[in-house]
């Protein structure tokens, strides 16, 4: 799978999207730490000056990021994040489970589970340095419940090795997609969106 800026990813076609998914869904990852690699190697920033975001399955994917190079990171921001992928894609009750399995795989494969047990962000935590991060959940989210958010902020506090703060937030009256409201919407984001800052060194 390449890496480079020459296209957005909605330009490469159906080969670039198979080539991130299933057996070959690391892809995605080593291919986002390459894009930081590089935006570092040729001075565009600094691991001190960089904070990646990502929301439900971009959650997943800064989440499996942090396992692989959290030293390249100020902070990781992850919104509604899907990041115990094993125990909900073995729960067929909850709505998208079987509708995912196209796309991750069923666990009830073995070689499915050793697949996702090799990423699954959850499942990889492990003793060393984590960035900073925040981490947003909705009670009434119906896609990715708001305990996967609670027990994977849970797990991290207990095995890292810093002492950077991991900020668990729940909003109480939002779903999946955020507050509906058109103002609470805007506090959602801004709320992200200082807390990114404040990683920069920007708020005030």
């Amino acid at each position: 799978m390449a890496t480079g800026f020459s296209a957005p990813p909605s330009q490469r076609g159906r080969a670039w999207y198979d080539a991130g998914k299933l057996a070959k869904k690391e892809n995605s990852f080593t291919d986002f730490v390459a894009v930081a690699e590089r935006l570092v190697d040729e001075g565009w920033t600094a691991p001190d000056r960089l904070v990646i975001q990502g929301e439900s399955a971009g959650g997943l994917l800064v989440g499996a990021v942090a396992n692989l190079r959290p030293d390249l990171f100020a902070g990781i921001a992850m919104g509604v994040p899907f990041v115990d992928v094993l125990s909900t894609m073995q729960d067929p009750t909850l709505p998208l489970t079987t509708l995912e399995y196209d796309e991750w795989g069923n666990p009830g494969t073995q070689a499915a589970y050793r697949r996702i047990r090799r990423w699954s962000p959850y499942d990889n935590l492990a003793a060393k340095a984590y960035p900073p991060m925040l981490v947003e959940a909705a009670l009434n989210d119906s896609q990715v419940p708001y305990w996967e958010a609670a027990k994977y902020v849970a797990r991290l506090r207990a095995v890292k090795t810093d002492a950077n703060p991991v900020l668990l937030r729940t909003t109480m009256d939002a779903g999946h997609g955020g507050a509906s409201g058109r103002y609470d919407a805007l506090r959602e984001t801004a709320f992200t969106t200082a807390w990114i800052l404040d990683r920069l060194g920007l708020a005030k």
